[in-house]
């Protein structure tokens, strides 16, 4: 359309040029003459050329222009297309092929979004490596296993950023192989892990994802299975053995000893009530851990609790000529938790330090409000316990000093059912000592002031 349009107007110029220099030389005129004519008429086809020439340059001037800004990244951007029916027509496909593209684009950056939060929201560290071994993606599972700054990764070598000849032996093995490679090794770091590392190659382009699976909490639970079996294997096994010996010295005769038999049967009383406790503790512990142990949250005055617990342990207190004492708050507080599971810590509390207090020593029990929990505390002037094996105090199975616990009756399970008993009720224990002053052990639940 707009050539056609081109070639009339030049056509009528031309034609106007000439009937004008025809009639010129009809009537007399020189050359001269013709050439002003020819000239006045260029002169006045000069302006509007140059405007249909502009109209006509314009659409593909902002075709070529907006080309670049969508090479630019501008992808949803627009050209108005100009007067013209063939540009308008070219300038619509133009918008369309951008508004497609952007909305591509827009898809995959969506796409792209959501699967760099999958795996930056994983547990397992991630790593995608390319060409030359450069880092491509890393998220921040793998920063913590590996020890490096994900951010700061990308397009930089694997081996610049990690220090770890394992994993980077794994790496080249996958790539000179071209198949996927597995092993299960041992990060020597600051924080040593247990780590499953696994490479796949991509077949479609030199690259490979790098997957790491930490398996050091894996490793420590079954280390503590281990020791707990070890641990419970052996408390059965000693009285079990002295119940054992005391029956086969009374089959032997010594039953019908009237004195000798009192002896091996007290022995066997002794015995078989350590194990019925220990057994207890065990199925007590193992309910705790296992969420089983329904808890009924009430409110519990501390008061009437800590005098029913001294009641309970006095005369064993009495008879060692140890004194308990009660120093209460000088408010009424109330605590909001199971009575049955606050009366099994203070029990326990209150009991190893009777156990493991000197004859004619002192246990006091004080209690106070701190903000809104309630700070509950067993202190004693015993023995103590050496700094080193303070922070293991709580463990299942973990005594001081065994062979006097094992004299003493103790099962070596109650610290341990007390932090899971206070951890239940949403509060923590602590414990404090110096060796030849004392221990004292710290309980903190939440409380409800209330006037009683």
């Amino acid at each position: 359309m707009l050539l056609r349009l081109l070639f009339v107007f030049v056509a009528f110029g031309v034609l106007t040029s000439t009937a004008v220099g025809i009639v010129l030389v009809r009537r007399g005129g020189g050359l001269a003459d013709v050439v002003l004519v020819v000239l006045v008429v260029g002169l006045i086809l000069i302006a509007p050329a140059w405007l249909l020439a502009r109209s006509f340059v314009r659409p593909f001037r902002e075709l070529r222009e907006g080309a670049e800004r969508i090479a630019a990244g501008d992808y949803g951007h627009r050209v108005p297309g100009g007067v013209w029916r063939d540009s308008r027509d070219l300038a619509r496909s133009f918008n369309e092929m951008s508004a497609n593209l952007a909305g591509q684009i827009d898809r995959l950056e969506a796409e792209r979004g959501q699967l760099r939060a999958v795996l930056g929201g994983m547990v397992e560290g991630v790593v995608a490596v390319g060409k030359g071994q450069r880092v491509l993606f890393a998220n921040a599972a793998a920063g913590r296993m590996l020890e490096f700054d994900p951010s700061v990764a990308t397009g930089r070598p694997f081996y610049e950023m990690v220090r770890q000849p394992a994993v980077q032996a794994i790496i080249e093995r996958a790539f000179k192989t071209g198949q996927p490679q597995g092993e299960e090794m041992e990060l020597h770091n600051p924080a040593s892990r247990h780590v499953r590392v696994y490479v796949a190659p991509l077949s479609t382009e030199p690259a490979a994802i790098l997957v790491l699976d930490d398996m050091s909490e894996l490793r420590r639970l079954e280390r503590l299975r281990q020791d707990f079996v070890a641990n419970v294997s052996h408390e059965l096994k000693t009285p079990l053995a002295v119940v054992k010996t005391c029956v086969e010295t009374l089959l032997e005769g010594a039953a019908e000893d009237s004195k000798a038999r009192g002896p091996f049967l007290q022995q066997i009383a002794e015995q078989t009530d350590r194990l019925h406790a220990l057994i207890l503790d065990l199925l007590s512990l193992a309910r705790i851990e296992s969420g089983d142990e329904a808890m009924h949250f009430e409110m519990v005055s501390v008061r009437d609790a800590v005098e029913r617990c001294l009641d309970r342990h006095r005369p064993r207190a009495e008879a060692k000529r140890t004194t308990l004492e009660s120093i209460p708050s000088s408010e009424e507080l109330t605590v909001w938790a199971d009575e049955e599971a606050l009366a099994q810590i203070l029990d326990n509390l209150v009991d190893n330090a009777v156990k493991y207090t000197q004859e004619g020593g002192q246990i006091r029990v004080r209690w106070g409000a701190d903000g809104n929990r309630v700070c509950l505390s067993v202190e004693d002037n015993g023995p103590g316990i050496p700094a080193r094996d303070l922070p293991r105090i709580f463990e299942r199975f973990y005594r001081v000093d065994r062979a006097r616990s094992r004299e003493l009756g103790g099962t070596g399970l109650g610290l341990s059912i007390v932090k899971h008993l206070v951890q239940s009720m949403g509060g923590t224990v602590r414990a404090t000592s110096e060796v030849g002053t004392g221990t004292t052990l710290t309980v903190n639940l939440t409380q409800r002031l209330s006037v009683l």
